[in-house]
């Protein structure tokens, strides 16, 4: 029987879940948590750990930002799975970077997540469809950005500045911040934050 944690902040999705997966008799549901606080304090206590099952929205912060406290705790990582209501590419993304096996919107039901994190012990990626949708819309949307908006947006990416960019391309920081609001234009992604994400 495998063991899973879940960080979930509504009470009744908590409760749901938990119920789900320890009737399941395959797994025991070792904790919950409702913010980063809480399972920071919870989860190091724990030593088996086979599943993080966790939303990207917590009170006090990204659900997935205990990845790398954990990591800096010297903590064995489970498998990670995300359950949540966000398939914005940044979030996705992030989430992979961080070596989430699984990300699903919880608009499926239990059953497709629990299918999904078995097949994620056999080192099968699985992300919601909705979300692959919009991660194959940007990847091609990439795809047709000029040379300048690409090495832009690979600027951008390292976390550098209009004027960081502007001087390592030898441009004025006003064409970065034009050449930037055609980037969002064609992408469709909203914020640079999200920019540097993809």
């Amino acid at each position: 029987m495998k063991t899973i944690f879940i960080m979930e902040d509504h009470p009744i999705v908590s409760e749901s879940l938990a119920s789900f997966f320890n009737d399941t008799g395959r797994w025991n549901v070792l904790g919950t948590s409702s913010s980063l606080a809480e399972a920071k304090e919870k989860i190091p206590l724990l030593k088996n750990i086979d599943v993080l099952l966790m939303d990207i929205l917590l009170p006090d912060g990204w659900g997935i930002d205990i990845v790398n406290w954990l990591k800096k705790q010297n903590y064995k990582l489970p498998l990670l799975a995300v359950y949540t209501a966000f398939d914005d590419y940044s979030y996705v993304s992030s989430a992979l970077n961080l070596g989430v096996m699984v990300y699903m919107i919880k608009l499926r039901n239990k059953e497709k997540l629990e299918n999904a994190i078995i097949n994620a012990f056999d080192g099968i990626v699985c992300i919601d469809e909705d979300a692959q949708r919009k991660i194959n819309k940007i990847t091609s949307l990439t795809d047709t950005l000029t040379n300048r908006e690409s090495e832009i947006l690979i600027n951008v990416k390292k976390g550098l500045t209009n004027e960081e960019i502007a001087v390592n391309l030898s441009i004025s920081p006003r064409t970065v911040s034009n050449i930037i609001s055609c980037i969002l234009d064609k992408t469709g992604i909203k914020s640079r934050r999200a920019l540097e994400k993809i």
